[in-house]
């Protein structure tokens, strides 16, 4: 048996609120490796430890991994006590293996397991016993399941249920079975660990960081700094107490949202039903839900009845969905594509009917519970969240072991320099480690979040909330920013513009108003496909259906109470609402029909159906709704007008909402209870369409104009019409007036045709007449005005000749002929270059006007499965994308992803959940302050969040860049005060550096970050490397600065007449005060007030510094203080501060001149250093291409006259496309 294994995880369905995303979840397989304890070895180490004072203990905490290796030995899983985990991000686990002893005779009452395949049998005592070997890692339970010699989780067991499995359920399961499983699956919990004071104490203790500022505290203690030391105690104590405080206070903020235990009613196989705690649910128990509604403890699917959910606090959809009975089939359960019939964990129900006969309600069968369920998944992201893959945060790491490496040689330049006075061993050591302490600043760490963490109660106030603060810092970064269209970038609500009936001879004319509908199944369907229901005598569901049906007039009734005689009145059918036309006009009561099934919308099948029945049962007809392409694809080809195609277009291209409408009628001997969707749905007669005006939202163009100006690429990714989409998009300002559309167009392989790829240009005005074609195999010339194109010669003309075209179109060999030469090919205004090649094939370059590519799902789909080579210059230059399912707005964020873009994506939250947590930043538009749909919610219902979050996020990574530079330089500062006075045998007092540190540094770093962002978007975002050429560079010239400004003030000092040198005997803390000491002091001052100046960043991220009112108070406030101490400081302050009383005033005002000019020339270095002085050094390697591989592709694709290769049929054995190297 193998030692390493894994940690199987299964492929299971997505539901929309929760999907179970490989970014969040990942079903990639976990690396396991199993060992036991070996005695001696943990005996020894328990000695070690001993020995060390803890110090082996410490390492062991920091590193499970070598504690599990110093303790144990390598074994098969099966035989393991301990397991050592490496996850798909490379994070490591240590876990134990836990086993729990089943009962007696209790495996053959487990139905669903009947191979057992997840027992240990041993023997133990002679007798044997069945173990269930198990372990926990964030929150999710796996079993070893001895057939597949690995461990997996507990919910492979239960993902093959077929629907009709879990309808075999709906009798419930037995006190010993349901015992059986909850032993297998345990408690139904989504507990959020909250770990006592104590426990936080001592891990946070425990943090490198702490550790670090413990010895460094011990260090000054011994070296006899009290006051210093004593107050950095003071501060940490504080520091650990208001860490430990905010993060129990999250711990606890989060337990209460997740945990839910309430009682259930359940139903037992016995036929009686009885209330039990939802920690004991199980996946197979069968629940009854009351009509009221409650609070879902897990997730199920309905069985029988209706159930009206808010799922706001999962999605951020404040629409309640309604949710009908699962569909009886032999097919395998998802809860993606069953998400109509699914009730997720964390929904609020408000009612149920139409499930039991007399009290209403409804049935579910449970099937997830605890961390496993929707609002498990989004919580467990929340808990485990996605290491964040920012350079800003490696940078960091990288740039404290560079200043270890200069802490390293002050460290051993102080050793050589005290070494040669008669200092004790002890204080040689001391000082020279204390230099260590210096270098690597304390306050770091917290330096680099305090940008977020003001920009973050500034977004809070502008009602955007965020539970992933860390992604703040990102959102400065996005490059990309990807929008949902309906009740995003255009109004929630849609008003009907019109009606347009098929007929045989074709369409009929526009009916603006449905009411003027004659009767028929037209307006029939209209008054009944749809899943509205009433609330509290409210008609309540999706603002779309609810419009609809409105438009009609009829009127909806819902039975209540005892249902016998209603559905005695229409034949004997379980009557789900009841349809009632206008009574005003005349209609006889014979129209009011009933509906008595529902199949819901889907994204994934884009359309629903019902089944109507007139009184008495008659008159059975189904109707069916959705999207156009889709309904005809369902109907009678004999039924479709022949200008279906053309009137969907029109329609679409004026931006409207077209949906189509079916119907067809049931045979009397049909059973429409247990009726399948896919015999509704099938063999239709087209009715006609129905369009809706979907006005964009007045806000939409300015924030699309706003990114764009800024140079941040847009995207629209909708589930409509392809025509509405481009419509939209040029409505908002996405596409512009002057750009043109190509329609990306795909298909999969099937028997009779192999894939294929066209590009067309969506607008077809191309004529003959505006383009020359030159047939010319080898010499075309064409001459650009305007110098759009990328060969330059001459400022007013632009002149290229091509000489020679391969045969993949992929090169050109570029020359210069003599104007006698010229050949001219004239265009219109569109500058366009058309070759024409031997074998008749036509390629229109595209690089002189601008173009978008719009594509659809379907297309998405065949283009990623067999094209995927083309894949990344689509990406590159598409900007709608249309009929797009949940799942692949998900896949689409992370193909962008891998183009090195970081991502933002703006929606609703229902079906864009899975891509809003997978984009770099999501934004939800929500009234939900509680969501966890995505990491930003925004309370205001448009885009304007979007702009405003980039604004703050560029403003916080700007700061904490800011900070850090500045913490950095403050290290610096007292580095070279430090080992300046070391080499003239003196030092800074205790007081000294309590001063500098708290009275200045500390001061100044927390009101630094308080300044607000700039209002206007920037084309240029800001840098996210702390080892770019300019940051290095700056540090390094002001570094240079400083210790020329030191070293120019300890020069001044001796060169006076009345200088006093230091008593070269006598240490280093006696020698205080001296001459050196207090004017090394005096400018190192100013120095960090300096650098604080300098290196707050303004313009154009951030507001200018005269905006930041407390920070330029306090910058003048300390300014003074620092003059004042330099000038005169009063006889307290000299005593206090161990300043030596110089009496000359000409020096004094010396050294404050020299302070200015340090600053003078320290802010023109960096000025010139945001000029870009620096970047002459990059002359001097050789051109290399951007790290970033959209951007390479985007050079290549400008560079190609290629692409894109309209109206050619592609597929994909006959081209070969552009690479990246």
């Amino acid at each position: 048996m193998e030692r390493r294994g894994s940690a199987v995880e299964p492929q299971s369905g997505l539901p929309s609120p929760g999907p179970r995303d490989p970014l969040l979840i990942p079903d990639s397989h976990m690396d396991v490796q199993g060992y036991k304890w070996v005695r001696w070895r943990v005996w020894l180490c328990r000695l070690c430890a001993a020995l060390s004072l803890g110090l082996l203990l410490i390492v062991f905490h920091w590193r499970p991994r070598f504690a599990v290796l110093a303790r144990c030995c390598s074994c098969p899983l099966a035989l393991a006590d301990i397991l050592l985990i490496r996850d798909s991000f490379g994070k490591q686990h240590v876990v134990d293996v836990l086993t729990e002893e089943m009962e007696e005779g209790s495996l053959e009452q487990f139905g669903a397991l009947e191979d057992n395949e997840w027992r240990d049998t041993v023997q133990l005592y002679k007798q044997e016993k069945t173990l269930l070997r198990y372990y926990q890692v964030e929150g999710l339970r796996y079993v070893w399941l001895d057939r597949k010699g690995a461990f997996c989780r507990v919910s492979v067991l239960n993902e093959d249920w077929t629907c009709m499995e879990l309808y075999n359920f709906q009798n419930g399961l037995s006190h010993l079975e349901q015992s059986l499983r909850r032993r297998v699956y345990g408690p139904n919990l989504i507990d959020v660990p909250v770990k006592s004071y104590t426990k936080l104490l001592f891990e946070e203790v425990l943090n490198p960081f702490y550790v670090f500022q413990v010895v460094s505290v011990i260090l000054w203690m011994i070296d006899l700094y009290y006051y210093y030391a004593t107050c950095i105690l003071i501060i940490s104590f504080l520091s650990i107490g208001i860490s430990l405080y905010k993060i129990r206070k999250q711990s606890v903020t989060l337990r209460n949202m997740a945990r839910l235990v309430t009682n259930v009613t359940v139903r037992r196989n016995s036929g009686e039903e009885e209330r039990v705690s939802s920690v004991e649910l199980v996946p197979g128990d069968c629940i009854i839900i009351p009509q009221e509604g409650m609070l879902l403890p897990c997730d199920a699917a309905v069985l029988a009845g209706e159930c009206l959910v808010n799922e706001s606090m999962l999605t951020g959809e404040s629409v309640p969905v309604l949710k009908t009975p699962l569909p009886a089939s032999d097919g395998r359960y998802s809860s993606e594509s069953e998400r109509r019939h699914t009730l997720f964990c964390g929904t609020q129900l408000i009612q149920a009917k139409g499930g039991r006969p007399g009290d209403g309600g409804a049935v579910a069968v449970v099937t997830s519970t605890g961390f496993f369920t929707a609002k498990g998944n989004l919580v467990s992201s929340i808990l485990y969240p996605q290491p964040t893959n920012f350079r800003f945060y490696q940078d960091s790491v990288k740039f404290l072991l560079i200043l270890s490496a200069v802490a390293l040689i002050g460290t051993i330049y102080s050793f050589v320099v005290l070494l040669q006075t008669d200092v004790s061993w002890l204080v040689l050591v001391l000082r020279s480690l204390d230099i260590v302490t210096i270098v690597v600043p304390p306050a770091l760490p917290a330096a680099m979040t305090a940008g977020i963490i003001y920009a973050q109660g500034r977004l809070k106030k502008q009602g955007v909330f965020c539970v992933s603060p860390l992604r703040i810092n990102i959102s400065g970064k996005v490059s990309l920013f990807c929008f949902d269209k309906t009740g995003t970038l255009t109004e929630e609500g849609l008003d009907v513009w019109g009606v347009m009936e098929a007929g045989q001879g074709g369409f009929s004319q526009l009916v603006s108003d449905p009411r003027l509908l004659p009767p028929g199944p037209m307006l029939s369907g209209l008054a009944c496909c749809h899943t509205v229901t009433l609330l509290q005598g409210q008609p309540l569901g999706d603002p779309l259906e609810l419009k609809m049906f409105e438009s009609t007039g009829w009127t909806l009734w819902e039975p209540e109470g005892d249902r016998t005689v209603l559905d005695a009145e229409f034949g004997g059918h379980r009557v789900l609402a009841v349809m009632r036309p206008p009574t005003d006009e005349g209609t006889s009561s014979s129209e009011t029909v009933a509906i008595v099934q529902r199949f819901p919308f889907s994204s994934a099948l884009q359309r629903m159906s019902v089944v109507t029945v007139g009184r008495g049962g008659r008159s059975a007809l189904a109707f069916i709704k959705g999207s156009p392409e889709m309904v005809a694809s369902l109907c009678r080809e004999d039924t479709v007008p022949a200008q279906f195609s053309s009137k969907l277009r029109s329609f679409s291209s004026e931006g409207l909402r077209v949906l189509a409408l079916g119907y067809k009628p049931l045979d009397e001997n049909t059973d429409l209870k247990t009726i399948e969707r896919e015999a509704v749905e099938k063999d239709m007669h087209f009715l006609g369409f129905l369009m809706m005006k979907n006005l964009v939202k007045p806000e939409s163009p300015k924030v699309i104009s706003i990114l764009r100006q800024a140079e941040l690429r847009t995207i629209m990714v909708t589930g409509d019409n392809i025509l509405t989409a481009v419509s939209v998009a040029k409505s908002c300002g996405m596409v512009g007036t002057d750009e043109k559309v190509i329609f990306v167009n795909a298909t999969p392989h099937t028997a009779q045709s192999i894939p294929t790829l066209r590009f067309n240009l969506g607008d077809e005005a191309v004529t003959q007449s505006s383009i020359e074609v030159i047939t010319q195999v080898t010499l075309l010339l064409c001459v650009f005005e305007g110098g759009r194109n990328i060969f330059q010669t001459s400022a007013q003309w632009r002149i290229i000749v091509v000489l020679e075209i391969d045969s993949k179109y992929s090169s050109l060999v570029v020359s210069s002929l003599t104007i006698k030469d010229l050949i001219i090919v004239h265009l219109d205004e569109f500058w366009s270059l058309v070759l024409m090649l031997s074998s008749s094939s036509q390629i229109l370059y595209q690089g002189s006007f601008g173009y978008h590519l719009a594509i659809n799902g379907k297309s998405f789909a065949a283009l990623c499965d067999h094209f995927p080579e083309y894949l990344p210059k689509v990406l590159m230059r598409a900007t709608v994308f249309a009929r797009m399912a949940p799942d692949q707005k998900t896949q689409l964020v992370k193909e962008l992803q891998k183009l090195n873009y970081r991502v933002g994506m703006c929606g609703d939250g229902a079906n864009d959940c899975g891509a809003l947590r997978a984009a770099d930043v999501g934004v939800s538009l929500s009234e939900a302050e509680a969501s966890v749909a995505s990491p930003f919610t925004s309370k205001v219902g448009n885009i304007t969040c979007v702009p405003l979050l980039i604004r703050e996020g560029r403003c916080a990574l700007i700061t904490s860049f800011s900070l850090f530079r500045y913490m950095a330089l403050y290290s610096l500062i007292q580095f070279c005060s430090v080992l300046i006075l070391y080499t003239v045998k003196s030092e800074m007092a205790d007081l000294q550096f309590l001063f500098c540190d708290l009275g200045l540094v500390t001061l100044l770093a927390v009101v630094m970050g308080t300044g607000g962002p700039s209002k206007e978007l920037h084309r240029r975002r800001p840098p996210a490397s702390l080892l770019a050429l300019p940051v290095l560079g700056s540090l390094f010239i002001h570094t240079c600065t400083v210790i020329l400004g030191q070293v120019s003030a300890l020069l001044i000092t001796m060169s006076q007449d009345w200088y006093v040198p230091v008593n070269s005997t006598r240490s280093t803390t006696s020698n205080l005060p001296n001459m050196e000491d207090t004017s090394v002091f005096a400018l190192s001052g100013f120095q960090y007030i300096i650098m604080a100046v300098v290196l707050t960043k303004g313009y154009p991220h951030k507001k200018p510094l005269y905006h930041n009112v407390p920070f330029l108070c306090l910058l003048l406030v300390l300014f003074a203080v620092m003059t004042w101490l330099v000038l005169n400081p009063g006889p307290f302050m000299s005593k206090y501060l161990e300043l030596y009383n110089i009496t000359d005033m000409n020096y004094k005002l010396l050294l404050v001149a020299l302070a200015a000019l340090n600053f003078l020339i320290c802010f023109i270095v960096e000025v010139l250093v945001d000029l870009g002085i620096l970047n002459c050094f990059r002359l001097l390697r050789q051109n290399r291409s951007s790290k970033k591989q959209y951007k390479r592709l985007n050079v290549i694709l400008s560079d190609t006259l290629t692409w894109p290769p309209l109206n050619q049929t592609l597929s994909p054995a006959e081209h070969t496309v552009i690479g990246l190297s």
